[in-house]
């Protein structure tokens, strides 16, 4: 197990998890409206899709995984893209949950379909299998796994956003606030995107 990549890994995918994105910004909105029981649903919907989705990602990437050169160019491109996506993050304010707005009850297939057209989570799962596609080995299995650890990750911070979508949205519509919090996220996916293309 090579423990600064497990590391790098579980920098990578806290801040891509816990902010904003479709998901997130969905549940604070859902929840905030309809309250935590009623949002679960749609919850346990979205970790079924992106896991799903995070797999059929890993069957593609263990495929070539053997082809170094489709491999390393790969794991450029992630590198680029997780410093592109920190930067913009630094530098962006967040929106409100208000500015997304669900007043329609939504469920488990509404949360599952919404992965299919969820830009960040397909950017989000082939730069994690480019970059840490092998960490647990080669093959499907290693892939599984990988996307196991982005599950364990990924479905407290829906829960999160969900729980306190009330106080999140206060918090995200002070500018002071979230300029620290996306600074934070930001900073930690560039200092990621550097790791990545580091010799090792």
């Amino acid at each position: 197990m090579d423990w600064a990549a497990l590391i790098a890994l579980l920098v990578f995918i806290t801040p891509m998890v816990f902010s904003p994105g479709p998901n997130n910004m969905l549940c604070a909105a859902h929840g905030a409206q309809h309250g935590f029981r009623a949002t679960l649903p749609l919850t346990w919907g979205m970790v079924v899709g992106w896991s799903t989705l995070g797999l059929v990602v890993g069957m593609v990437t263990a495929s070539i995984e053997s082809n170094k050169a489709v491999f390393d160019a790969l794991t450029y491109a992630g590198a680029a893209y997780i410093a592109y996506l920190g930067i913009s993050i630094a530098r962006n304010q967040a929106k409100s949950a208000g500015e997304a707005k669900e007043t329609q009850r939504l469920g488990f297939r509404t949360g599952a379909a919404l992965q299919l057209v969820n830009g960040k989570a397909w950017v989000h799962f082939l730069a994690l299998m480019a970059t840490w596609g092998t960490l647990f080995g080669e093959g499907i299995g290693s892939k599984a796994l990988l996307v196991m650890v982005n599950a364990l990750a990924g479905y407290p911070a829906v829960l999160t956003w969900a729980l306190f979508g009330t106080r999140l949205s206060i918090m995200m519509n002070s500018p002071r606030n979230a300029k620290r919090l996306n600074l934070s996220l930001g900073l930690s996916l560039v200092a990621v995107a550097f790791w990545v293309v580091m010799p090792r």
